[in-house]
């Protein structure tokens, strides 16, 4: 690249103000995240329209998130193979081409197909704007950029399910994907006109490694495919889950060989040299894993055993996510002040206190009772998310800022896929496991049991039954209690196993560099 031309796009960069460069990212950003979750509660619809099984449908999720995952950590090798302006256009329009071409797909064949290739191009769409955000604000106010990316990050989840609900539900499934259209349209103009690669992002001329490539896409697509179809197949009692993480272990290790032998690899590894960095991916790693396995639980446990409308489940989740929208601009003003560790300290200790509170529902509870919980854990995130991730990049290079941003986000996406992996393998075990210690208790020297069944007896018979017909209704009536109880102390068990997640990475804390202030302009790391 000529210095001339590198020179020109350094003062371009200068010269754009740094809110329109952050609208410019954070469209793209905004619209690839939501569409992460968005499809979640179309499916059904999906099936009907599609004439296609419920294990063949869950692949129209699976195909993107594999996709999405794959490219995650190649993106800062991408970004300077192509040019970080070209590749993220280029994204973008791929990303809004595929939106269209889902929502026009004739058969489940095609959907999964173009979901593949929706997942392939908005994989780099985060990493490259948070890299963007990183560069394009001073050191003293880059907590303040990553609290503005946290919004988008924080706020798609929340807003997916209920957006995707309400269009599924007025208008068709197919507009979940159409809607993708003018946004993508409206952020391939803004990234043109607002969006320049800074000269020391030189494009790069070295020889590609096939290789790298062809191990992390086999790895990651495998263990992304095991996380999310485990619990369906049982596990390891599938041949098919077998294969899948032998090629997943294999070729994940055949990539670290690879990239660090490799002197242009397609994902730097030698990043985690540096003791902070690493802490700080190790701790993102575990919040992925209890946000996601946290957000999953929830809304199951409302709709399963409480009976609530995917609506008023919606209404939970809802305050928790506004309380993260409030919470993160107020801690990205504090780290410009304050050292950034002792408010992620905080914000794990108030994602380990909702988990507690949430392990005391009980199938009586009001929905005050849910609520409040979920508010603590949305201020407790807003508080880890934010210092969380500027700590953790703060010590990376500008020109591997492309890659650092890539693997803090594969990281955090493969801790959400374990989280819900874990979390729903400990449902239907642990379900079990108290149905059975459950139903010991009932039998006929139980007098609390006796009484109750007596009580069911009486109530059926005297709504016209005969003996028989009555023994059967208390009995089924009798059981399904049990199994609602037991389903409750699952639920229980696993909201305590996420509080001691959170607990457990505090002490990892201490690996993170502090950063030390000079003024509102600047920040030094040592």
């Amino acid at each position: 690249m000529r210095p001339c031309h590198s020179d020109a796009m350094e003062s371009a960069t200068r010269t754009v103000n740094k809110w329109l460069i952050t609208i410019a990212v954070m469209v793209p950003t905004f619209m690839e995240i939501v569409d992460t979750s968005v499809a979640n509660v179309a499916l059904p619809h999906m099936q009907g329209s599609l004439n296609a099984g419920t294990d063949e449908v869950t692949w129209v999720i699976t195909s993107y998130l594999v996709s999405n995952a794959v490219v995650l950590p190649m993106t800062g090798w991408l970004s300077r193979f192509f040019g970080r302006k070209r590749f993220l256009i280029s994204c973008i329009v791929l990303f809004t081409l595929s939106s269209f071409l889902c929502g026009a797909a004739p058969n489940l064949g095609s959907l999964i197909f173009f979901r593949v290739v929706q997942g392939a191009a908005g994989g780099a769409l985060i990493p490259i704007s948070q890299a963007i955000l990183m560069e394009s604000f001073p050191p003293g106010e880059q907590g303040m950029a990553m609290a503005i990316f946290g919004v988008g990050a924080m706020f798609g989840p929340v807003v997916g399910p209920t957006l995707g609900g309400w269009i599924t539900d007025n208008m068709s499934w197919r507009w979940i994907f159409y809607i993708n259209v003018p946004v993508g349209v409206i952020a391939v103009i803004m990234v043109n006109y607002f969006i320049f690669d800074p000269g020391y992002l030189k494009r790069i001329r070295a020889a590609v490694d096939y290789w790298g490539l062809t191990f992390l896409v086999l790895g990651i697509g495998s263990l992304q495919v095991v996380l999310d179809k485990g619990q369906q197949d049982d596990w390891f009692n599938s041949s098919f889950i077998i294969i899948f993480s032998l090629i997943s272990a294999l070729s994940l290790l055949l990539f670290f060989y690879v990239e660090l032998k490799h002197e242009h690899p397609i994902v730097n590894l030698r990043l985690f040299k540096d003791i902070s960095f690493s802490s700080g991916n190790l701790i993102m790693f575990i919040v992925g894993f209890c946000l996601y396995g946290s957000i999953v639980m929830i809304p199951l446990f409302l709709q399963t055993l409480m009976g609530y409308s995917a609506t008023m489940a919606g209404m939970v989740l809802a305050p928790g996510g506004v309380a993260t929208l409030v919470a993160m601009p107020v801690v990205g003003a504090l780290i410009q002040k304050y050292d950034g560790r002792w408010v992620v300290l905080a914000g794990l200790i108030l994602g380990a206190l909702s988990m507690f509170m949430m392990q005391g529902f009980a199938l009586d509870a009001s929905y005050p009772v849910f609520v409040w919980p979920r508010i603590v854990l949305g201020v407790g995130l807003g508080m880890i998310f934010v210092p969380l991730i500027t700590i953790t990049l703060s010590t990376i290079p500008r020109m591997e800022m492309g890659n650092a941003t890539g693997i803090n986000n594969l990281l955090r996406n493969i801790g959400g896929s374990v989280g819900i992996a874990t979390a729903t393998t400990l449902l239907s075990r642990m379900s079990q496991f108290y149905q059975t210690n459950l139903a010991s208790h009932v039998n006929p020297y139980s007098l609390q049991a006796q009484t109750h069944w007596d009580g069911l007896l009486q109530g059926a018979m005297a709504k016209g039954m005969d003996a028989v017909t009555a023994q059967k209704s208390a009995l089924g009536i009798l059981y399904g209690i049990v199994q609602k109880q037991a389903a409750m102390l699952a639920y229980n068990y696993i909201f305590w196993v996420i509080g001691i997640a959170f607990l457990a990475v505090i002490p990892f804390l201490l690996l993170l560099k502090k950063p030390k202030h000079h003024g509102p302009g600047s920040v030094e790391i040592h």
